[in-house]
């Protein structure tokens, strides 16, 4: 097949996408497809008289390393020659519309919210994974604890938090401050004193305008993916120093991630896969998602929230849980791709 695998675009998690978009492509080339990786922000930078052209053209395997920090989106759009406010490149849906299928390998805004989904969907382009609507519930943490708690699925207590309301105390500490929408733990932070409370606040505040404040659970963090419908051996993880942010997940060396799990009873390994099974069916998702947990002490699973577009790098969790099910990266990819085109059949 001809495959658009888009990556990039405008988001905080830009530079895992871009990781994770050129490792996508590589296997579907040698899965036997033609498959041309593009960045969502800027579009096909080629030129073309017809653009179907562009599968047959040389390409680039290469895969940068991901930096510790977030990326400078600012620096990220003035580097673009697109004199316009897009957050899309001009000729990208001419492009994707001239693919068999778009491989989503976007993460975070614009890719994982269901704006694109929903701009393919009136386009008739095919794309993988979630449709809008699901992405849309995903993405929104509140909606989805909604959404979770209304099946059954433990979520923590938490609330809103807006400029407008920021000035009252925290509702509970500890808590866990994060935005309300948004990927990779990016302005996420733990307040145990109502200092810390303010200054999460603050840095929560510099990439949304909504916060979603949640009492702290105490536990074991552990990742369960699910594909077409089953989930997939749960992964712990368990970083060296603080917790699971952005510099832990994605730096090497800095978070052991271990599956299968060796302590982890048999009871409990159920629950967490009947939970995120329940959580996908519950949010309407499709394909493939990661739900993230947290067992507490009396050996509880608490959902913190579904992952539509989990990370495809080599340090990403979703492969890691499926090569222990004996799925490889290359037939990861596969599955992706024709679970997708089922629902086009």
């Amino acid at each position: 097949m001809d495959i658009v695998v888009l990556c990039g675009g405008l988001s905080m998690e830009r530079d895992v996408s871009l990781k994770s978009g050129a490792m996508i492509a590589k296997a579907l080339r040698e899965n036997g497809h033609r498959a041309v990786l593009i960045d969502a922000f800027f579009g096909y930078t080629g030129t073309y008289s017809d653009p179907h052209e562009i599968f047959e053209k040389p390409v680039d395997d290469r895969a940068a390393e991901i930096p510790a920090d977030v990326p400078d989106l600012e620096a990220v759009k003035a580097s673009r020659r697109q004199d316009n406010a897009s957050r899309v490149g001009d000729n990208l849906v001419e492009v994707c519309r001239a693919a068999d299928i778009v491989f989503l390998g976007l993460h975070g805004a614009d890719g994982e919210d269901g704006r694109l989904q929903a701009m393919f969907d009136i386009a008739g382009i095919k794309y993988t994974g979630s449709g809008h609507l699901g992405s849309a519930c995903a993405m929104d943490k509140e909606t989805a604890k909604r959404l979770m708690a209304a099946s059954g699925v433990r979520v923590a207590e938490g609330v809103n938090v807006t400029r407008a309301t920021a000035h009252a105390p925290a509702p509970f500490l500890p808590c866990v401050v994060k935005p309300r929408s948004g990927g990779s733990s990016v302005g996420t932070s733990i307040a145990r004193n109502e200092q810390e409370y303010a200054d999460a606040l603050g840095l929560g505040f510099a990439y949304a305008d909504e916060l979603l404040v949640e009492r702290y659970i105490e536990g074991r963090e552990i990742d369960v993916g699910v594909l077409a419908g089953e989930a997939l051996p749960p992964i712990e993880i368990r970083p060296k120093s603080g917790f699971f942010d952005y510099k832990n997940k994605y730096q090497d060396g800095v978070t052991d991630e271990i599956c299968p799990i060796p302590d982890l009873a048999e009871d409990l390994d159920a629950a967490l896969r009947e939970a995120a099974v329940k959580v996908y069916g519950a949010l309407g998702l499709e394909v493939y998602a990661r739900m993230d947990f947290i067992v507490d002490r009396d050996g509880r699973a608490w959902c913190l929230e579904a992952n539509t577009l989990p990370g495809m790098t080599p340090a990403s969790l979703l492969p890691k849980e499926a090569g222990v099910a004996g799925i490889g990266y290359n037939e990861l990819c596969e599955r992706i791709l024709a679970e997708s085109m089922r629902r086009y059949a």
